[in-house]
């Protein structure tokens, strides 16, 4: 965990506007649900409360974000179609949104994303085009591909995604107003810059921290470097939700001074807490989310009460009983 890091001089500090989180607040609902907050049922370090954005509509935050971002399109953008890049919770966020606008949807989708997302993807609308990692990560910062037509949707950079995240935030404040942190996890970072933007406006005393895996940490690295940093030693892994092989020079003007540090985790650890979950609150967690409640339960935080924000539960069954099998053989 990042602690106190040195920023470099005359980094911009970037903010999403309050009055279009309140905007995305007023209107998320209409294709969102506003997900409960229960107590972790396990002693930990401190008293932990799951924010359960697994039971989205696609069982995804991602919702929140793509549906803002796609109402807010001018009416003629959204007549060209809509294309975004997706790991696969983006892309049935951004599907929905486009299936509802009535405007047709394409997806550049990572070549390793779980076989459920896309099929749930296509259950949409939306017509899935496969590239490797990098060919994806490449397409998301020049925000063009040779395959993609229509108007891009980020799926985690612009302002009008992030606050339709940022309603995660508001939620937690009002069903938890002693909160005194939130982990999420942090694959470009629109979720927990979202949640930070919203929180930073009500109870700024609040830190957020982002959750990362031990595979992919390219925020905490930057934290430790004070600018944003690619992550050299990145490899594919089964917590595909977050992780990023770099921190987006936008994204970095709004982690340095919005979040609290990175809270890296184990592969191990992660899983440990896909089987808390499971077991104690029979909740089933895709690694993103499990990666959030392993920081939450590494007591890294320092603090009492603790949301960790289970962004999703779209994991591959059979992945998942291979992962819960290895964690009876440890």
């Amino acid at each position: 965990m990042s602690t106190e890091p040195a920023i470099r001089e005359g980094t911009v500090r970037r903010n999403i506007p309050a009055d279009l989180i309140e905007d995305a607040y007023r209107h998320v609902y209409e294709a969102a649900i506003r997900t409960p907050l229960v107590r972790l049922n396990c002693e930990g370090p401190a008293e932990i409360y799951l924010k359960l954005e697994c039971l989205q509509p696609i069982g995804s935050f991602k919702i929140r974000g793509a549906y803002n971002a796609v109402r807010l399109l001018p009416e003629e953008q959204r007549r060209r179609g809509v294309w975004t890049v997706s790991a696969g919770n983006a892309a049935q966020g951004v599907a929905l949104a486009t299936r509802r606008a009535g405007v047709t949807c394409k997806v550049l989708v990572i070549d390793t994303a779980p076989a459920s997302k896309l099929d749930a993807a296509r259950r949409l609308g939306a017509e899935i085009v496969k590239a490797p990692f990098d060919e994806c990560w490449k397409a998301m910062a020049d925000r063009t591909h040779p395959a993609m037509s229509g108007t891009f949707v980020h799926p985690f950079e612009d302002d009008e995604f992030i606050a339709g995240n940022a309603s995660v935030g508001l939620e937690i404040l009002e069903d938890l107003p002693e909160v005194e942190c939130v982990t999420a996890s942090f694959g470009g970072g629109g979720l927990s810059c979202g949640i930070a933007a919203a929180i930073k406006e009500r109870a700024p005393r609040v830190k957020v921290f982002a959750a990362e895996p031990e595979t992919a940490a390219p925020l905490a690295r930057s934290f430790a470097a004070g600018s944003a940093q690619d992550f050299p030693d990145w490899k594919a892994s089964w917590v595909d939700g977050c992780g990023g092989k770099s921190v987006f020079p936008r994204m970095w003007e709004l982690a340095h001074h919005l979040l609290a540090g990175s809270i890296v985790s184990t592969l191990e650890e992660i899983r440990q807490a896909l089987r808390i979950l499971a077991e104690r609150n029979h909740v089933i967690a895709e690694g993103a989310g499990a990666c959030a409640v392993a920081a939450g339960l590494s007591g890294k935080s320092g603090v009492s009460k603790i949301v960790c924000v289970v962004s999703g539960g779209n994991i591959d069954l059979k992945k998942f009983a291979e992962l819960m099998t290895s964690a009876d053989r440890a």
